[in-house]
């Protein structure tokens, strides 16, 4: 094995340096420094011209002048490499910088001496291993995080003892000073992130808990000022220069406003800075922030108080504007102004590392709140990670890591040369072949080359994230809305956009900039809107009725208590304004809900959102985290509110954009009911057994009727619900603070369900509900036993009330009690009966409701004769008399169906005439497409003369019909062939 092999387990990279003599006088002087410091061995390869060891170093001497210092001054300490190998060196000093904070009778000055020395060894090995290109840049980077971490643990548990001992603190376990003393350090940029570069300094951030078990103040010591003093001190060890030179430079000004705040602050302060007064650039740096020193566990505490800081509830856009910001700011002060390659700085520069951060980190501050896959620190992990969760493709992934690696390692090289803090390339073609030399690249040539690749891509993927360069100008023309009289050019290009009012749009508009709305009272939310105005009005003009879209617009800003966060999701996604501007112009209801919550528009910018519908269990483990994260009741019922809210718009999005039909979204609206009263359930079981405890033996479950039970609801249904218990011991109590008997119990767990989904808070009504479907309706108990619900359907029943039952479905609760319901109501259903008296039931009640209930026309398609109705009453007879008589396993598939339109493919021609059933299903499905839609848009009852033309044409769109007289007489022919069905089975006299 060669002596290169035994040190990186390759042959190293080759280096390019063009003066043979001076590598041939830096092989001389390595040779009298090994021979020096008795290291045989590295002497030997040395003096042999076959290895390629002695080449490799001997360049390296010639490039950088930093580090031929390292080489010559541990030529004796390379020896070792011959034995061990780069990496398990590399090792044993970083955990040899762990132990030396725990040395006892250590000095102060002699532990900075140690932990100098032993990091430049390690500073120059881990260079080696980089040049060699035998480490990656993630093995690199993780090196010099690792050292960093443990050369300030050890600082840190010296400190805590020296401090100690000077009787300023009490700390209960001196051999691990550490443990308990509410000390939170954290790492943050490159060093949270494991990524610090070759002469990077550590930025940290420093706070303490008054009420730590392991550390005490002593009495009379101010807390903030003992630990000042330990910072400052901590900062001493690590950066001050002595003639070992420095262990890390050490920035503390990540902390909360450290031009007014001390060193170290207490934790609950530090809390309520973030709390009340954090900004967005804050988000984004403790996306990597990480326990790095001191009271590991106190430190998970304080990052997990602060997530719902860096961790939004909706995805958040607001962030890019502030991210976007930051960089336009580094831009203007660093003057880079286009891409280059002499003088380019690798960091800050255009295409550069920074912009490669910020597109991961802007994206993780959008979704992270959402998707915790997306909160992890490290940069090419998260680009791994955004593809997983489809927020980039792969190619831009492979991209933009092939690019961060080179110009990491290109940073690492320029920083190796004189061991400078710099980005910066070189400006002469002399220098940068230094560059390029131990980037193993020959020439400047091939170097610019690459390099100017890699800034491209950075630049244009990054530039699809932010993108620049809006203006005042809108298709037709400029639009200015300042001064005190209407632009005549403005109120001539608004005419031309479609606007029918164009001095009152001008007039509103210009209200808008003097920021009379609270939305618009922040200079920052007016300036998110100047930019917004032109593509805004464009896409109102393009959905028309471009006056009452903007008057609605006016509505939603007039109503927001503040308007940044909304404008600045519009500025970053013209397909969200796009669909804004549909929802404003066809769907009356769902505008009023985004007037209510702008917010909700987040759902819609994920991907994937119109490709396909998330499945039970993406939904459900969504729910779960979300919901999850609610820490008191009360949160729960809001966060559940929230959710729910986002989701039926989001459905009635996808209908309204076509993704969806009518019938997915009927079923799609009753899985999410389903989650969500079962989630609702689960909270209010928890309150009331925490109350009242549990019931032995006792079981309940929650069973849907009406739409909801046959999975037919709409945005504008509530929900028809009955709960049924079974308690064995009807005269037990409950086991907890104040006992209940099973009915009370029961009937009290209902009612705190009833006010869980329907009672209002700041979020809303989760579901209007309904429970006079129970047995015996209002007069009947709130909640019923299973024995009773049996004994009342078999004995006391109308047949209205065995009708409701074909669509009862249990929907959550106990497993075997759901099976055990659902088991009686198939029997129920199969009772045999009088068919004429069903008839004649079904008639007498159809009769009754067109007296009390009459339609009063043919868009009432619930109500009016041959509606939808009709349709449901024919479906349940059948499923009373006919369904049953099936044989074998297809009566149990036919009782287990629930929805009119399921029902109606499970006919033959034994019960309906095969023309009829067509006719019923093609009916049933045009109605339902209407019915959605308008459910979808408005809250009114529909009336062609007064709908918007946006929902007429909507309607005429979803039933294939040129207009709305077409298809009003379509729907005529519709209602009069089902009712002359209807008529058919059920006479009515």
């Amino acid at each position: 094995m060669s002596a290169s092999e035994k040190w990186f387990d390759k042959t190293p990279a080759r280096l390019f340096f063009s003066d043979v003599q001076a590598v041939t006088d830096a092989k001389a002087t390595l040779l009298a420094a090994a021979q020096s410091a008795g290291a045989d061995r590295l002497a030997s390869s040395i003096e042999s011209k076959d290895d390629a060891l002695s080449d490799f170093l001997a360049k390296i001497m010639c490039l950088s002048p930093f580090l031929r210092g390292g080489i010559l001054n541990f030529a004796g300490s390379l020896e070792v490499l011959f034995d061990q190998g780069l990496n398990k060196r590399i090792q044993s000093l970083i955990d040899e910088a762990l132990q030396l904070g725990s040395t006892d009778d250590m000095s102060e000055a002699e532990l900075m001496t140690r932990l100098r020395k032993l990091k430049h060894e390690a500073h120059m090995l881990i260079a080696l291993g980089d040049l060699a290109q035998c480490h990656s840049v993630a093995n690199t980077t993780n090196f010099l995080s690792q050292l960093a971490e443990n050369c300030l643990t050890s600082a840190v548990n010296w400190l805590l003892k020296s401090t100690a001992q000077s009787g300023k603190i009490h700390i209960n376990d001196l051999q691990d000073p550490s443990k308990d003393c509410g000390l939170v350090i954290l790492g943050m940029g490159k060093l949270g992130g494991r990524e610090l570069n070759y002469s990077s300094d550590i930025d940290i951030v420093i706070y303490f808990d008054l009420d730590a078990k392991g550390l005490q103040f002593a009495e009379g010591q101010d807390p903030t000022e003992v630990m000042s003093r330990f910072v400052r001190r901590l900062v001493r060890i690590m950066q001050e220069r002595t003639g070992d030179g420095y262990v890390f430079r050490t920035d503390l000004r990540l902390r909360p406003d450290p031009g007014a705040t001390p060193l170290a602050i207490n934790v609950e302060a530090a809390l309520n800075y973030y709390e009340s007064r954090g900004q967005n650039w804050e988000r984004a740096a403790f996306i990597k922030a990480r326990s790095v020193a001191g009271d590991h566990q106190a430190s998970a505490r304080f990052l997990n108080e602060l997530k719902p800081f860096i961790w939004r509830k909706y995805l958040d856009y607001a962030a890019i504007s502030d991210v976007q910001s930051i960089k336009r700011q580094i831009h203007a002060h660093k003057g880079h102004g286009k891409i280059a390659v002499h003088g380019h700085n690798l960091k800050l520069g255009r295409g550069g590392i920074r912009e490669i951060e910020f597109f991961v980190q802007t994206q993780q501050l959008i979704a992270g709140g959402r998707a915790e896959s997306l909160r992890h620190r490290e940069t090419v992990e998260m680009l791994n990670r955004l593809t997983d969760e489809h927020w980039i493709d792969a190619d831009v992934r492979d991209e933009m890591t092939a690019a961060y690696s080179f110009l990491r390692r290109a940073e690492h090289a320029v920083q190796m040369v004189a061991d400078e803090q710099t980005h910066d390339l070189p400006q002469s073609d002399e220098d940068l072949a230094v560059i390029a030399g131990l980037l193993g690249i020959d020439g400047v040539a091939a170097f610019s080359a690459e390099l100017m690749t890699h800034l491209k891509i950075v630049e244009k993927h990054f530039g699809d994230l932010f993108e620049d360069g809006q203006t005042l100008s809108g298709p037709a023309g400029n639009l200015v809305f300042t001064g005190g009289d209407p632009d005549p050019d403005t109120l001539t290009n608004l005419h031309a956009m479609g606007f029918e009012r164009a001095i009152d749009i001008w007039n509103i508009i210009r209200t808008w900039h003097f920021g009379r709305y609270r939305s618009l009272s922040s200079a920052k939310a007016r300036e998110q809107l100047t930019v917004l105005v032109p593509n805004l009005l464009d896409s109102f003009a393009q959905f028309g009725q471009a006056d009452e879209t903007l008057i609605k617009f006016d509505k939603l800003l007039a109503g927001l208590p503040a308007g940044v966060q909304l404008l600045s999701m519009l500025n970053s996604n013209r397909q969200l304004l796009g669909l804004m501007s549909k929802i404003l112009s066809s769907a009356p209801r769902l505008a009023n809900i985004v007037t209510a919550r702008p917010l909700i528009f987040d759902g819609m910018l994920e991907p994937a959102f119109f490709e396909r519908m998330p499945d039970h269990s993406e939904l459900q483990e969504r729910l779960n985290f979300f919901v999850g994260e609610g820490r008191v009741y009360e949160d729960v019922l809001d966060r559940l509110r929230i959710f729910a809210a986002e989701q039926r718009f989001l459905i009635g999005v996808r209908m309204l954009t076509g993704s969806i039909d009518p019938e997915t979204t009927a079923k799609a609206l009753s899985a999410l009911a389903d989650m969500l009263l079962e989630k609702a359930l689960i909270a209010v079981t928890d309150e009331v057994e925490a109350k009242h405890g549990t019931i032995e033996g006792a079981s309940m479950c929650l069973v849907a009727l009406g739409k909801l039970g046959s999975k037919e609801m709409t945005a504008g249904s509530d929900v028809d619900l009955m709960l049924i218990y079974d308690a064995p011991d009807e005269l037990a109590e409950s086991n907890g603070e104040k006992p209940l008997a099973p009915s009370q119990y029961f009937a009290r767990l209902t009612q705190r369900l009833i006010a869980a989904l329907s009672a209002p808070t700041a979020e809303g009504v989760l579901y209007e509900v309904d429970f006079r479907l129970r047995p015996s309706g209002n007069k009947g108990p709130l909640a019923t036993s299973l024995k009773a619900f049996s004994k009342y359907q078999r004995d006391d029943a109308w047949t209205w009330e065995h009708m409701a039952l074909t669509r009862a479905r249990p929907i959550c609760g106990d497993t075997q009690l759901m099976e055990r319901f659902s088991a009686e109501r198939s029997a129920i259903i199969c009772i045999e009966r009088n068919r004429a008296k069903t008839i004649a039931d079904i008639g007498s009640m159809r009769l009754r409701l067109q007296k009390e209930k009459p339609a009063k026309s043919i868009w009432n398609l619930k109500m009016v004769a041959g509606g939808i109705v009709d349709i449901e009453f024919l479906t349940q007879y059948w499923m009373l008399t006919d369904l049953p008589n099936c044989k074998g396993d297809l009566t149990n598939r036919n009782l287990n169906t629930h929805g009119a339109s399921d029902i109606l493919k499970l006919l033959d021609e034994e019960i309906i005439a095969e023309n009829d059933r067509e006719e019923l299903i093609a009916a049933l499905d045009i109605y339902s497409k209407i019915s959605q839609l308008i459910a979808l848009c408005s809250a009114e009852k529909f009336d062609p003369q007064n709908a918007t033309k946006g929902l007429i044409e909507e309607l005429c769109a979803a039933t294939n019909m040129p207009d709305i007289i077409q298809l009003e007489a379509h729907l005529q022919e519709h209602t009069r062939a089902v009712r002359s069905i209807f008529e058919q089975y059920i006479p009515l006299e």
